[in-house]
């Protein structure tokens, strides 16, 4: 009966967002337990206080590009736009256009990348962090991150993970940079 209600949501959550979540399904498949224990370590990313959907978007983006999957980080291009992030200002985190991005999201955006590439400029940046979003804002952003990072994990450990290249923000095809990029 669970399996049922699972492939259900699944199949919902593909059309809803054109998505293919057969990693998903293998996993509710050879489990439903392991399936639901996923979904409670995913459901972090949905906490967001302290800063608007835009910054904590770009610290998610960040955090999925860095795992070098598409078909997520285009997901989470559609998930932001839906919750009326600028289109602008995704193609500037996507390219990694600082200053094209307003202050809040480079600045996300920037903590992210040296979080996530453990830089010492992170300190600095948790310093500005938390004096522009507090503590619960801080948390917001490292949460965003965490799960951002957590699907293409499990995607490529079940050899379902695709490489980004390109993706579509506002009916634009973009190339993808990642901070590695940035630097070479």
């Amino acid at each position: 009966m669970i399996g049922w209600f699972l492939r259900r949501r699944i199949a919902a959550f593909e059309r809803t967002w054109n998505y293919d979540a057969s990693y998903v399904r293998e996993l509710a498949d050879a489990d439903p337990r392991a399936m639901m224990a996923f979904g409670k370590a995913a459901a972090i990313g949905r906490y967001r206080k302290g800063v608007a959907p835009a910054a904590h978007f770009a610290a998610g983006l960040v955090g999925v590009m860095a795992e070098d999957c598409g078909p997520c980080t285009q997901l989470t291009i559609d998930m932001a736009e839906r919750a009326g992030v600028d289109p602008a200002v995704l193609r500037a985190i996507v390219t990694r256009d600082f200053a094209a991005m307003p202050y809040d999201v480079a600045l996300a955006a920037r903590f992210a990348e040296a979080s996530l590439r453990h830089a010492p400029e992170a300190d600095d940046l948790r310093g500005e962090v938390l004096r522009r979003f507090g503590k619960r804002g801080l948390i917001s952003l490292a949460f965003a991150m965490i799960a951002a990072r957590i699907y293409p994990t499990l995607k490529y450990a079940l050899g379902y993970g695709r490489s980004c290249t390109r993706v579509t923000v506002g009916g634009e095809p973009r190339p993808v940079l990642r901070a590695m990029d940035r630097a070479a």
